[in-house]
């Protein structure tokens, strides 16, 4: 669609008012990321800045983005820069707040310290602190999702100290870094009263799911020709794949084939898994998985093409992605860690893709 089919729009992040119905900005652009807040660009002219100065408050106005009656993206406005004849403005989704807001009372106000804790219980009461304190309400509502994932121990709990005044959303940051943490990514829809609603989706194993509805390929909807990176030090075609227990006793599968190329091995650790079985096929997938060779990390494409249209695909989810060019012939499983959407420019409305190399086995189901 064009950039005139957009609806950028501001609010009041206290009272809920309405500061200014339509923007009128230029160059945007907005997207969502994996386990952080996604951004917001745009630019506005100095006679409608003059005329509207409460609707570019920074730090203390959302920006929302709309497009046919759908909130594309919605975030608080900490910028506001003036450059050459225009206000640039530039905004990150809600969990960017955290990122000002400190545990001044400690233990997240006595909801800790943890011990064998659930990191999606520590989120949302990271999120419950937060905006329990007066003018510090956002509204974010946090998914109610639950993991076997553990944080803190007998001897060494999770504490929140106050006299260190850590920082929560550094807290935040650190509950979804490891492999079998949960992941979030900020969202906005309208709610059935009309409302905008304010969410933090979480989940576990993984935000969403391998879609074989969707697809991005070159001479289909992919604009260039993406480069496809290749190393050996992630290629192996043997896994050694260990799991529960200790010494002589701790479970190991070997999942190898000979395919021509030099022995590669890489050894993954999995101290939770105690069944062979289940050993044997996460070591299976990973061996298969890296033997494909290279990776997409980044790809541009039209947001109307019926092969994935904008709003078809959610961050988290593995999508086939097939690259033909004057370099390489490549497909394989790429998993959506953001997108950026280019309302406007030479190349009309564009969305630039951030692709990971797909996890072969997380496979969670689709998100609401």
């Amino acid at each position: 669609m064009p950039a005139s089919d957009y609806r950028y729009f501001a609010q009041h992040l206290l009272t809920g008012e309405i500061l200014a119905s339509d923007l009128p900005l230029s160059d945007v652009e907005f997207g969502p990321e994996l386990n952080g807040p996604g951004s917001f660009t745009g630019k506005l002219s100095p006679r409608f800045a003059r005329s509207l100065p409460e609707a570019v408050d920074e730090g203390n106005t959302a920006l929302y983005v709309e497009q046919g009656g759908v909130l594309r993206w919605g975030g608080i406005l900490w910028q506001a820069t003036p450059q050459d004849r225009s206000l640039s403005l530039e905004a990150a989704g809600w969990s960017s707040y955290l990122q000002h807001r400190h545990d001044i009372h400690g233990e997240l106000g006595g909801r800790g310290p943890y011990v064998n804790a659930d990191p999606c219980r520590v989120v949302r009461d990271i999120w419950a602190y937060a905006q329990s304190i007066p003018d510090g309400d956002l509204g974010v509502t946090v998914d109610p999702a639950t993991s076997p994932a553990k944080v803190g121990t007998p001897a060494e709990p999770l504490h929140f100290s106050w006299w260190e005044d850590p920082v929560l959303g550094n807290a935040l940051d650190d509950l979804v870094q490891a492999d079998d943490s949960p992941d979030y990514t900020c969202d906005t829809a309208w709610g059935p009263d009309g409302a905008i609603v304010r969410r933090l989706r979480l989940a576990y194993p993984r935000l969403g799911a391998r879609r074989s509805d969707v697809s991005f390929a070159s001479g289909i909807n992919i604009l260039d020709a993406p480069a496809v990176a290749r190393s050996a030090d992630e290629y192996a075609n043997t896994v050694i794949a260990t799991g529960a227990g200790e010494g002589r006793a701790k479970g190991r599968v070997i999942d190898s084939v000979r395919d021509g190329r030099l022995r590669l091995e890489h050894v993954m650790d999995l101290p939770d898994v105690k069944g062979s079985d289940i050993l044997a096929q996460r070591a299976r997938a990973e061996r298969t998985r890296r033997q494909t060779r290279g990776s997409v990390d980044q790809i541009r494409i039209r947001p109307a093409h019926p092969a994935a249209p904008l709003g078809s695909f959610q961050v988290g989810d593995d999508v086939m992605v097939t690259v033909h060019n004057a370099w390489t012939d490549w497909t394989g499983w790429c998993r959506i860690t953001g997108w950026t959407v280019r309302t406007g420019g030479s190349d009309g409305e564009t969305v630039t893709v951030d692709l990971a190399r797909a996890d072969s086995y997380h496979y969670g189901s689709a998100a609401a």
